[in-house]
């Protein structure tokens, strides 16, 4: 049964995720609930910090309650829903639900990799040019970096989800992944779907190359420039401050290269599944720590909340 365009809103889609593995579904709640439970408080936690300690009103922690203020956001579209269908039988969503939660799980990881695009040239202009650093990153122009990180992410995925709004669907359907990945959209229409693959490949690739450029090419300055210190602990500063960025950079980037770059043929779909894990749940969770577990600051602002909450008592 087909849906007509007035009611196309009718489709529903049966997100199997790891319905296969029946008695895995209770320690994988139990798993995904740990895990959200700590991107939750990190990230929140994270913009806190920044916000209560004037020693962090720095362009780099403004850009850092971004990346926190993101990774809650798209692990929130994903994880809660997931969790909700490791406990029920009925784990269908409707096509408008289907439709948002893309819509706005595009938005943040599109938004994320133009951050840390964003950070790596924050990172180049204070190493490498640290007396026109205030000059060079006014205020002005990080809030137009920023703002237009969201713009694009919103462009982007507005464009794409545009186009699936337009696919017919059957009534009934079956997504064999856990939440409303494009790809797998595309594979249960019925219509010709040649141009939502290509403005897919056109965006993701524009995304991917642009982004990794600015990256690669600002550590490229920043190494060399650290090389050229006489100083060892301006070197091991330096090395110190970018340590963290190029952890998340390299985790993040290298599971989006692993999906999209690898042969499907290559990947299994419990493979394709599991690594969407890590970036969809597991990354949000651990920006938060590694950011904090390198930075001193951040530890003694929360060693002074929690010796505030000790004595509070």
């Amino acid at each position: 049964m087909f849906l007509s365009e007035r009611n196309k809103s009718g489709a529903t889609f049966t997100l199997l995720g790891f319905s296969n593995y029946p008695e895995l579904q209770v320690p994988l709640f139990l798993t995904f609930l740990a895990i959200y439970s700590v991107t939750v408080v990190g990230n929140l936690g994270m913009i806190v910090i920044i916000k209560i300690n004037p020693k962090l009103y720095t362009l780099m922690y403004f850009f850092l309650s971004h990346l926190s203020f993101v990774d809650f956001c798209y692990s929130s579209i994903v994880a809660p829903k997931t969790m909700v269908n490791f406990m029920v039988e009925d784990r269908t969503i409707s096509f408008v639900g289907c439709v948002i939660q893309f819509f706005f799980f595009c938005t943040f990881v599109v938004t994320e990799s133009f951050l840390l695009a964003v950070m790596a040239y924050d990172r180049f202009v204070a190493i490498c040019n640290p007396l026109l650093y205030m000059v060079a990153m006014s205020p002005r122009l990080c809030a137009t970096l920023v703002v237009g990180s969201y713009a694009w992410g919103i462009a982007c995925s507005l464009i794409l989800t545009c186009t699936v709004i337009k696919l017919s669907f059957q009534a009934f359907n079956t997504i064999d992944h856990f939440f409303c990945e494009f790809s797998s959209l595309l594979s249960l229409s019925c219509s010709d779907t040649y141009l939502n693959q290509l403005l897919l490949f056109i965006f993701a690739t524009f995304n991917e190359i642009s982004t990794l450029f600015i990256i690669l090419l600002s550590y490229v300055f920043i190494v060399v420039t650290i090389l050229k210190m006489h100083s060892a602990c301006g070197r091991s500063k330096a090395f110190s401050t970018c340590a963290s960025h190029l952890t998340t950079i390299s985790i993040f980037h290298g599971t989006i290269l692993f999906l999209y770059c690898v042969p499907n043929s290559k990947n299994s779909r419990h493979t394709v599944k599991v690594t969407s894990v890590f970036y969809t749940v597991v990354i949000p969770m651990l920006n938060p720590l590694i950011y904090s577990l390198r930075n001193k600051d951040v530890k003694d602002t929360v060693s002074k909340i929690m010796d505030s909450q000790v004595f509070s008592y």
